[in-house]
């Protein structure tokens, strides 16, 4: 079966040679829905008119029925049908274009975009902008030059009949861009019903999952019928192709990873992380107030907003004690300090870029339990070792490469009850997703430190004890939300 269909007004209207896609002229995609039953096909819609009741309107409007995936949508062509539907748009596409124009010395008149691509790559920053605003296969924006400031007083779908054959050519050659593979395993024996899209990072230092341990779930993952497929941080615009999002990069409410959640959800995709999760487990302060507002044990705490709360700290937890930015990851932002003089100091520093400061009792252990939850119920189970001569898992300062301790896996049946209970019940309080809690497991008792919203998960590692069931279990939680 297709992937991808490409719906065209007249057969001869496309140079078949230059694609490898199936082509379909609309009037029999509209007239045989027996064409495609039973599958998924992701649909490209290059009709010469998306008009109201149109064939190219009525083709997108039925492939959303049909339950495929369509460029452009129903509502991406309602949507450019009339400058006061997409004008909410314009200040962030002229403030783009104007920066992009201005770096690259042009004023263009016209500018087509394909698929997020334009012919003068200087530009692209602009197009992929106008790409993730209006995901359609071909869109037009004109250009006023008003010699201080380029403005936009028209974007509008295009017709690839229209251009010339340069032009043509390049848009093919963005179709077979867009529609590329970046990395694929053994053809599944059981044909892909799914495909979840995983964003990844090569390049990131400490990632939650790396691309080896991705492979290993995708090999897993195409014996239930799913193919998966990294995605980068430039692809926001293709999201909308997939059928569900896994986010494997550090995430930050400050940066993409908060916006591809928030785009999944729109979608109406099943996303790990959600943004609300991201939201809610990004920032120390409000897991500090949600668990002791539900009655989970965690170090004793005092919020630092300003100078003047440094001594109620030291006076309350004693030294050392350990002070956080909220919003960090990795161990990084988190330091222990000894006296007084150290805690104001580092303080002064921190406080001038986070408003408000954690500092909790110190409480040292050999290591760290983190219980995995997903979907309410418990994942894994891991023990992370402190690195050597170190009173956390990670050490960063180093002069070089980030210094990790060991871990120690366990199976469910044989974790401590309270430490999995008090894990269990620390992730109900975010949601529904896939949580990491951090526990220390100390003669007073079993404490949260805090819970991950984009935990670890690598092969041999976290699925030591649990093996594959943990990554079958991962594929199941997105079947069930797409399947219902």
């Amino acid at each position: 079966m297709f992937n991808w269909v490409i719906l065209s007004s007249r057969m001869n209207d496309i140079d078949h040679a230059a694609t490898s896609h199936k082509v379909l002229a609309t009037r029999d995609y509209l007239a045989r829905p027996e064409l495609f039953r039973g599958s998924r096909p992701n649909i490209i819609n290059l009709a010469r008119s998306y008009r109201y009741q149109s064939r190219g309107y009525y083709a997108s409007l039925l492939a959303g029925a049909r339950g495929q995936r369509v460029i452009p949508s129903v509502e991406t062509i309602i949507d450019l049908s009339a400058r006061k539907l997409y004008e909410n748009a314009i200040p962030e596409l002229e403030d783009t274009l104007n920066k992009v124009c201005a770096k690259a010395g042009e004023r263009p008149t016209r500018l087509n975009i394909f698929f997020g691509y334009t012919a003068d790559q200087r530009l692209e920053r602009f197009a992929r902008l106008v790409f993730d605003w209006f995901r359609a296969p071909f869109v037009e924006v004109t250009i006023k030059d008003n010699g201080a400031w380029l403005s936009i007083p028209k974007v509008a779908l295009g017709s690839v009949t229209k251009l010339s054959d340069k032009e043509r050519a390049f848009f093919f050659e963005c179709l077979n861009r867009y529609t590329g593979r970046q990395w694929r395993d053994a053809k599944a024996k059981t044909p892909a019903k799914y495909t979840f899209a995983t964003l990844v990072d090569a390049n990131e230092a400490l990632p939650p999952s790396s691309i080896s341990s991705l492979k290993h779930w995708a090999r897993i993952a195409a014996r239930m019928g799913v193919e998966v497929e990294p995605i980068g941080k430039r692809d926001l615009s293709r999201l909308a192709n997939y059928d569900a999002l896994f986010i494997r990069e550090t995430t930050s409410i400050s940066n993409h990873t908060y916006r591809f959640a928030r785009r999944a959800q729109q979608e109406g995709m099943p996303v790990i992380d959600d943004p609300v999760s991201m939201i809610r487990c990004t920032n120390k302060v409000y897991l500090d107030e949600l668990m002791a507002g539900n009655g989970i044990p965690v170090p004793k705490t005092v919020m630092i907003a300003g100078i003047d709360d440094l001594p109620r700290a030291a006076d309350l937890l004693g030294f050392p004690m350990v002070l956080k930015i909220p919003d960090s990851s990795f161990s990084r932002g988190v330091s222990k300090v000894g006296s007084l003089e150290e805690l104001k100091a580092l303080a002064t520093t921190w406080l001038e870029d986070s408003d408000l400061l954690l500092a909790q009792k110190f409480m040292p252990t050999a290591y760290d339990w983190r219980i995995g939850v997903l979907g309410g119920k418990p994942l894994f189970a891991v023990q992370y070792l402190m690195a050597k001569e170190h009173w956390q898992i990670i050490k960063h300062d180093t002069g070089g490469k980030p210094l990790e301790g060991g871990f120690r896996g366990f199976s469910l049946a044989s974790a401590p009850p309270l430490v999995l209970d008090t894990g269990l019940r620390a992730a109900r309080c975010i949601g529904d997703g896939f949580y990491g809690v951090d526990l220390k497991e100390t003669d007073d008792g079993v404490f949260v430190i805090e819970v991950n919203d984009n935990p670890n998960l690598e092969h041999g590692v976290e699925d030591f004890a649990e093996k594959d069931e943990v990554w079958t279990r991962l594929t199941n939680w997105f079947l069930e939300r797409l399947e219902g």
